[in-house]
C-alpha cells in the first residue's frame, strides 16, 4: 500500500454534483383532499339524479355543435374518481419531494366544475346550461380583474406592493364616465374616456409612488389609505355632482361589440373571445405585451432586477427609484383602463362602489399566478367564472342557495391563494424601500 507524502502532487477529485433543494408544500395535496371529500358528500350522497344538458353553440350560429347530455350519477362517480386519483398522485409527488405541475390543478378544477354544473343543473327547473353564455359572461367579469392583475404584476415585480388597485379601478371608472358623457359624441367620447381613465389610474399611482418611494411610507398603509380616499371622493362626487346631472355627466356611450370576421364564427370560443368590445381586445394586447416585455426585453430585465436586488441594479447604473416610479405609474394606467370597462363596456353609468372589491381579487390573482402575467390572467379568468356562475345558476333555477352563490367567488379566491398555490416567493425586494447608501 503506497501512501502519498504531502509533497506528492495528487489529482484533484472531480467536483461533486451540485445538489438542488426542491421546496415542496403539503397545502395543495391537503386542499385536493378536502375538496374531494366535499365533492363526495355533495355529488354522491346529496346528488339529485337526472340529467344535465350542455348547449355548446349560441342560437343563430351557422355552425351548431351538438348538445352534450350527462347523467348526474355517472358524472358524479367518474369525477370523484378522477379527483381522488389526482389527490393521491399529488400526495405521492410531495412525499417524493417533487413539484406538483400546474396541470394537476387545472384538470382538478375542470373536473370539479363539470361535476358541479351537472349536479346543479340536474336538480334545476331548466336542465340546459348555455355554455357560450356562461363563458362569455365569465370573460366580461374577468376583464377588470385581468387589467388589475397586470397592474399588480408590474408594480410588485419592480418592488412596490400595490394595494391601491381597487382605488385605481374606481378612479378609472369614475373619470371615464364623466369625460365620455361630457363629450357626448360616441367614438370621440369613448376614446377620450379611455384616455382619461388611464390618466386617473396614473394619478393614483403617482400618489402611491411618491409616498412609498420618495418618502418611505409603508406601502401597504399608503395603498389602503388611497383606496379609502378614492372611494370617499367618488361617492361624494357621485351624490353631489353626477346624480343631479346624470343626463350630462353620467350617461356615457357604451362600447359596441366588434366581431372579428372568421374568428368570431369558431364554435364555442368564437363568441367568447372574438365578439367583444375594443377594450377587451386592448386587454389581449396588454397581456401579451406585458408578458413579452417582462421576460424578453431589456425593460423587463431592468424591472425585475430592481424588484429582486435593487442594490445590484444600482451598481450597474440603473436608477432604482426612477424605475420604480415610472413602472408603478404604467401599472396605474393599465388598471385605469380596467376601471373604464365598468362604465363604458358593462354597466353604462357610474355607481357608488361599483368595483365591489375587484381590486383585491385582482391582487389575489397576482399571488395565485405567482407574479406571472399569463398565470395571473388565468387566475383572474377563474375568479370571473366563479362570479358569473351565480348568474347562470339563477337563470336555470338551480336549487343551490343564493347565499352560497354570492360567496362563491370569495371562497374560490381563498381556496386558490391559501390552498392550491402552494409555496410561492414573491419578488425579494417587494415592499422594501430602497435607500441609496
Amino acid at each position: 500500500m503506497t501512501v502519498a507524502s504531502q509533497d506528492t502532487p495528487t489529482t484533484p477529485a472531480a467536483p461533486a454534483a451540485l445538489e438542488t433543494t426542491v421546496v415542496v408544500s403539503w397545502k395543495a395535496p391537503i386542499t385536493f383532499g378536502v375538496v374531494t371529500l366535499i365533492a363526495i358528500v355533495l355529488f354522491v350522497f346529496a346528488g339529485h339524479g337526472g340529467e344535465a344538458v350542455f348547449r355548446l353553440s349560441p342560437a343563430g350560429d351557422a355552425l351548431q355543435l351538438p348538445e352534450v347530455t350527462l347523467d348526474a350519477t355517472i358524472t358524479a362517480w367518474v369525477s370523484v374518481a378522477i379527483m381522488a386519483a389526482i389527490t393521491i398522485a399529488s400526495f405521492l409527488l410531495v412525499r417524493a419531494r417533487r413539484r406538483i405541475s400546474i396541470w394537476y390543478t387545472i384538470v382538478f378544477a375542470l373536473v370539479f366544475i363539470i361535476a358541479f354544473l351537472t349536479w346543479a343543473a340536474a336538480g334545476a327547473d331548466t336542465s340546459t346550461i348555455p355554455v357560450p353564455g356562461l363563458l362569455a359572461g365569465a370573460l366580461s367579469l374577468s376583464v377588470p380583474l385581468i387589467f388589475g392583475a397586470l397592474c399588480g404584476v408590474i408594480s410588485e415585480r419592480v418592488g412596490v406592493v400595490n394595494i391601491a388597485i381597487e382605488g385605481q379601478l374606481l378612479a378609472g371608472a369614475f373619470t371615464s364616465a364623466v369625460v365620455a358623457s361630457a363629450v357626448g359624441q360616441a367614438v370621440l367620447g369613448q376614446t377620450l374616456g379611455l384616455i382619461a381613465a388611464a390618466a386617473a389610474g396614473v394619478l393614483v399611482s403617482f400618489v402611491l409612488a411618491a409616498f412609498s418611494i420618495k418618502y418611505f411610507v409603508d406601502q401597504v398603509i399608503v395603498g389602503v389609505v388611497l383606496n379609502v380616499l378614492v372611494l370617499g371622493l367618488t361617492s361624494f362626487l357621485f351624490s353631489q355632482v353626477l346624480a343631479p346631472n346624470a343626463a350630462v355627466l353620467n350617461s356615457p356611450p357604451r362600447l359596441e361589440r366588434l366581431p372579428i370576421p372568421l374568428l368570431s364564427e369558431i364554435p364555442l370560443i368564437g363568441p367568447m373571445f372574438f365578439r367583444q368590445t375594443i377594450i377587451v381586445y386592448i386587454m389581449y394586447v396588454a397581456v401579451a405585451a406585458v408578458y413579452f416585455g417582462l421576460f424578453h426585453t431589456r425593460w423587463g430585465l431592468r424591472l425585475r432586477a430592481v424588484g429582486e436586488h435593487p442594490q445590484a441594479a444600482d451598481t450597474v447604473g440603473i436608477n432604482v427609484n426612477s424605475t420604480r416610479f415610472w413602472n408603478v405609474s404604467l401599472g396605474g394606467a393599465i388598471a385605469g383602463l380596467g376601471g373604464a370597462f365598468f362604465t363604458l363596456g358593462a354597466v353604462g353609468a357610474f355607481n357608488k362602489e361599483m368595483t365591489a372589491g375587484a381590486g383585491f381579487i385582482a391582487l389575489a390573482a397576482v399571488i395565485f399566478g405567482q407574479w406571472d402575467p399569463i398565470k395571473a390572467t388565468l387566475a383572474a379568468l377563474l375568479f370571473g367564472f366563479a362570479s358569473n356562475l351565480q348568474n347562470t345558476l339563477s337563470v336555470i333555477g338551480s336549487p343551490v342557495p343564493s347565499e352560497f352563490m354570492l360567496m362563491l367567488p370569495y371562497v374560490v379566491t381563498i381556496l386558490a391563494v391559501a390552498g392550491f398555490v402552494g409555496k410561492v416567493r414573491g419578488p425579494a425586494a417587494a415592499g422594501k424601500p430602497y435607500i441609496k447608501s
